[in-house]
């Protein structure tokens, strides 16, 4: 009994669905009547006079009827009468001629595309849930279409000054005659408003050095940014050299939160909680005397056990020291990387979702719609989560006229 009220509760619900977004479903025929609506009221501005008053028209063009005409919505298809002009002179803005699907159309093939969907899944999602046919190929040209949007907003202008900038990579793997893991850099930066800044993504082929670092530096340089008080990055090959190359002045610091986590790997997971206690006093130190005096503690305690995870800080320690004469508030910036880390994981989710890319240009493609998703109007901006006000007059104090009301 219960199994089949559940059945006839189901069956209410799939019609409730079915009257709203199906073929003659009520949202369908608002939709029709919306951009019917509409494309009159188009042809009245182009003609001069409305319907049923042609006294008023002041040339010899006039209305000629319509025709029929059947566009792919978000809700599925719908059928539209396009009203027309005798001369054939009116050109409609909200479905223009030759058009077949609107608008919110390609925003959803891109959000799926973000998400992580093939052409063909997409296609058997708008034949499955809107029962409309939309080709594989429109579905690549649709998404092909961001590839100039994309060159656009790679070489934007950006700020003059950035307190902090963030250079972080992520793992894709791209089938170049067999599959391989491909490194794809990211550039974030902290603006002088407090905001993350994504200032760019580039391919890497895992053989960078200096010169691929100084090209992309002096990119970003060459699109305005002009200083950067602290760049935060790992250990990449030739990145710290490029980086005083192109900006003389910046401070190049060790991402201490990536030092934590890579010394884990070396660490049985029954000792994380022992060795993440020990590791604090180190990045907590008040000065670079005192956290020399707890890394030699460390080093005391696990270097019999973990000799690895010592040498990874030994080795870092240049890098790291910088981060212990930063005013707090500098370091909460530095440390707090959950602005980051979420974009990060919006990337992997998708590229996890693909498997695998046929090049690295299908592969920037993906990450850049999920730049873009983040940040509809293609700035690649958004808030940053933290006190910014208090961050900024520290870094304002200790970079002495290198942050002022200027680049504000």
């Amino acid at each position: 009994m219960a199994i089949a009220r559940t059945m006839v509760a189901q069956a209410r619900v799939s019609g409730v669905i079915q009257d709203l977004v199906g073929p003659d479903g009520l949202l369908a025929g608002l939709t029709k009547q919306v951009l019917e609506f509409a494309l009159e009221e188009e042809l009245t501005d182009h003609l001069g006079y409305p319907p049923g008053e042609r006294e008023a028209k002041t040339g010899s063009n006039e209305r000629n009827g319509s025709r029929s005409k059947t566009v792919i919505t978000e809700i599925g298809p719908v059928q539209i009468d396009v009203p027309r002009d005798r001369d054939g002179s009116f050109e409609p803005a909200i479905v223009r001629k030759r058009q077949r699907r609107l608008e919110g159309v390609d925003e959803l093939v891109l959000s799926l595309t973000v998400r992580g969907l093939t052409t063909g899944e997409i296609a058997a999602h708008f034949a499955e849930v809107y029962g409309t046919s939309v080709s594989k190929d429109t579905i690549s040209r649709i998404t092909e279409k961001v590839s100039a949007e994309m060159a656009e907003w790679q070489t934007r202008p950006l700020d003059s000054v950035y307190p902090v900038i963030f250079i972080d990579a992520i793992v894709v793997k791209v089938r170049d005659g067999a599959v391989t893991n491909r490194p794809f850099y990211v550039v974030i930066g902290v603006t002088t408003r407090g905001e993350r800044d994504i200032l760019g993504i580039w391919a890497g082929d895992g053989g960078e050095g200096a010169k691929y670092w100084l090209n992309v530096l002096t990119e970003i340089k060459n699109r305005g940014v002009g200083d950067v008080c602290i760049a935060v990055c790992d250990g990449l090959k030739g990145l710290p050299e490029a980086i005083t190359t192109v900006w003389e002045l910046t401070q190049v610091q060790t991402c201490v939160i990536h030092l934590i986590r890579n010394t884990f790997r070396y660490a049985a997971r029954q000792d994380w909680d022992a060795v993440a206690k020990d590791l604090r006093p180190i990045y907590t130190a008040v000065n670079a005397e005192q956290a020399a005096a707890r890394m030699d503690e460390f080093a005391e305690r696990w270097s019999g056990k973990y000799p690895a995870a010592v040498k990874l800080w030994r080795g870092a320690w240049p890098e790291f020291v910088p981060f212990l004469d930063y005013d707090v508030e500098i370091r909460k910036i530095i440390c707090t990387t959950n602005a980051i880390e979420s974009l990060n994981a919006r990337y992997r989710r998708a590229v996890r979702a693909r498997g695998h890319f046929p090049n690295d240009a299908a592969a920037l493609k993906c990450l850049y719609l999920v730049t873009r998703a983040l940040d509809p109007t293609g700035r690649g901006r958004a808030r940053w989560v933290i006190r910014w006000k208090a961050a900024l007059n520290a870094f304002a104090i200790t970079f002495d006229g290198r942050i002022n009301p200027s680049n504000l």
